[in-house]
């Protein structure tokens, strides 16, 4: 079976142009699932039945795993047994009638924008990392992109006469238009910081590590939690809380729905309106503060 989940993983990759992060999520679900099937004494495709299948998701909630990776495991499990049926390797796919535990919709994480207003001014050195960090940070929460887009841009998707950024994610993109504060930190850093990270080295990708190579996703979470703890934010900070405060913060001052979902390239509205939960949340804690009757 391990050579079919090799297949699989080649056909993610040439054919449907799957992110590097969706791949090692199928091909490490999958592999979990292979070993305790070997476990079970399954060393056959042919011998995968639903009722071995229900009987492993059944062990994945008895060691206590949440109901999102339970939800993640089902459907690289569904994409597999499609790929190995489509292959007509197998007569009936085993995975087919499989369905995924109902999933809570938790309202995200944001910062408020005082919090995001000391986060955003924390980085204040004149060196090229910091005027990197406040150009990359600055532009996390002007346009709420994710942070693999973030380190992925390159020179020629900034358009500053424009105040835009165009957006790759697989095959698709989206323009995101961006303030002027994000400018201003874009401009200082193209002007006095690029060129002195990249050194003499050549590159197209617009923000650059120490050593003038691309930034990556590690690098990023690791420098927006020491800026979170230097501006003294309580909170737990991530990436992908700026993309949340974003969202948030614009549904909370009446921008339209459809729009925000455009901005955060969501394929479908109902993943944006959570946001409008955050939104009736916040609303809900100034009445209580601010009414004398509350």
């Amino acid at each position: 079976m391990q050579d079919l989940l090799n297949q699989f993983i080649e056909q993610l990759h040439n054919e449907k142009k799957a992110s590097e992060n969706t791949i090692l999520s199928y091909k490490r679900d999958i592999n979990k699932l292979l070993v305790y099937l070997s476990d079970n004494q399954i060393k056959n495709v042919s011998g995968v039945s639903e009722s071995i299948l229900n009987k492993y998701i059944e062990y994945l909630n008895s060691i206590g795993r949440a109901p999102t990776t339970i939800s993640r495991s089902i459907a690289s499990m569904k994409s597999f047994f499609e790929f190995i049926y489509s292959k007509e390797i197998i007569d009936d796919n085993p995975a087919l009638k499989l369905k995924a535990p109902k999933i809570e919709k938790k309202i995200p994480e944001v910062l408020s924008v005082r919090d995001v207003d000391l986060l955003l001014k924390t980085p204040t050195k004149n060196t090229p990392k910091e005027l990197r960090d406040k150009a990359m940070l600055e532009l996390l929460y002007a346009t709420g992109m994710r942070v693999s887009e973030l380190i992925t841009l390159k020179l020629t998707d900034v358009s500053l006469s424009q105040e835009c950024i165009i957006c790759h994610l697989r095959d698709k993109q989206r323009i995101i238009p961006f303030g002027s504060e994000a400018k201003m930190a874009m401009s200082a850093y193209l002007r006095e910081g690029r060129d002195s990270l990249l050194g003499d080295k050549e590159s197209d990708v617009l923000f650059l590590n120490c050593s003038g190579g691309a930034m990556s996703r590690q690098g990023f979470w690791k420098l927006i939690k020491q800026y979170g703890k230097k501006a003294g934010i309580k909170a737990e900070i991530t990436p992908h809380t700026l993309r949340h405060s974003f969202a948030s913060h614009l549904v909370e001052n009446g921008a339209d729905l459809k729009a925000v979902q455009q901005m955060l390239g969501h394929s479908d509205i109902s993943t944006t309106q959570i946001y409008l939960n955050t939104g009736n949340k916040r609303l809900r804690e100034v009445y209580l503060k601010a009414h004398p009757k509350a």
